[in-house]
């Protein structure tokens, strides 16, 4: 799938990730399954040192964990896992947004419009019938929309962390799109009221707000 040579290692290794990230989120790498080497060569291409470079780089991410003596699995997706990164999620993101509406300034506030639009387009053409297509743009969307949102919190750090557990949270929002037990009716009237916050600087509302849209998407706690 890869041809590019070792002089362009890392573009090899950010290729790799990219594409394993995609099938670990769709299920077609399951929850606990082996990775290995030679089985991931002959599916994604790449030389031994680029994957197992990717396979560290997917376990910093938590999408991938290493096993003492038998190399790396897909990490686990239980409930007790959904929960957790639920919390985590929702405590940075409380902390980014928090600092986002006290420190972002109007520009910012019209690039939250803007996602947010753009994501309520795509939702608006979802049907029964999702493809995989489908389901990446609109989970692009909603990464989009979730960073978005915190970008003016002036911390680099908190930034990387929620992108982190968002991705986490990827294979269990979507199987719930591809199941059709996503409420989008529900989501556009909390995602717009959760704008109308932002935009309004009610800090507390758009908290509240945001911890809801989070469990929802995630159905914690329904």
């Amino acid at each position: 799938m890869f041809g590019w040579d070792n002089n362009d290692q890392q573009t090899v290794v950010n290729a790799l990730a990219s594409a394993l990230r995609r099938d670990i989120s769709f299920g077609v790498l399951p929850p606990d399954q082996k990775l290995k080497i030679e089985d991931l060569r002959a599916r994604y291409g790449g030389s031994k040192h680029s994957l197992r470079e990717t396979l560290r780089l997917l376990s910093a991410e938590g999408l991938v964990e290493s096993v003492a003596q038998r190399g790396f699995r897909v990490t686990s997706a239980t409930p007790d896992d959904l929960n957790d990164i639920a919390l985590v999620r929702t405590e940075l993101e409380k902390v980014a947004l928090t600092r986002a509406i006290a420190l972002g300034d109007v520009q910012w506030e019209g690039r939250v419009i803007a996602v947010h639009h753009t994501l309520r387009k795509l939702e608006s053409q979802i049907n029964d019938q999702v493809d995989d297509l489908t389901a990446l743009e609109w989970d692009e969307a909603c990464r989009a929309f979730s960073a978005t949102m915190i970008e003016a919190c002036q911390s680099p750090r908190l930034i990387d962390l929620q992108r982190k557990y968002f991705d986490q949270s990827r294979r269990f929002r979507l199987a719930l799109l591809r199941e059709g037990r996503l409420d989008f009716a529900a989501r556009r009237k909390r995602q717009q009221a959760l704008v109308n916050a932002i935009t309004e600087r009610d800090c507390d509302a758009a908290i509240t707000l945001l911890q809801q849209d989070i469990n929802a998407e995630l159905q914690i706690g329904g």
